[in-house]
């Protein structure tokens, strides 16, 4: 057994696999057809603590390292499924974790152990949507000049 493979990490990797064997590759081809965020994925992962896995314990966080947070991803794409929804939300928290103060960890990372970035994701606009128009700096009527 190496220091990759220890009973702790197989666990993790078993306990993982089983959450993401609830969805299937129907759920993720549906999510990738309808260009989807797949909220339902993201939230489960939430909810089991895996996406708050680098946050120390002591915040609310799994406390666990960079393998193990590797372990976890790598897990979600050997699934079938995609791991980009979780990849920032469990590495973002970062800056905060190496370069907050005390009273900004207290404060905040509690919440995004919770609720990952302490948000939600906001609705992306529907494929046939027509495309918000751009306005130009310049003025359809005004003359246009030539540039040397």
């Amino acid at each position: 057994m190496t220091v990759m493979d220890t009973p702790e990490r197989q666990n993790l990797r078993a306990e993982v696999r089983a959450l993401c064997q609830k969805f299937d590759d129907e759920y993720w081809r549906r999510c990738d057809e309808e260009r989807a965020y797949p909220d339902a994925f993201v939230e489960a992962m939430t909810e089991a603590g895996y996406l708050s896995a680098l946050i120390p314990a002591e915040y609310g966080g799994l406390g666990l390292g960079i393998t193990d947070a590797a372990i976890i991803l790598e897990e979600v794409n050997r699934s079938g499924g995609h791991s980009a929804a979780c990849h920032a939300q469990m590495y973002t928290m970062g800056a905060l974790l190496k370069h907050g103060n005390a009273e900004q960890k207290r404060r905040y990372l509690p919440e995004i152990a919770r609720a990952p970035c302490g948000c939600r994701r906001s609705p992306s606009p529907s494929r046939t949507q027509a495309p918000t128009p751009r306005t130009s700096p310049r003025s359809p009527s005004a003359p246009r000049t030539a540039t040397a």
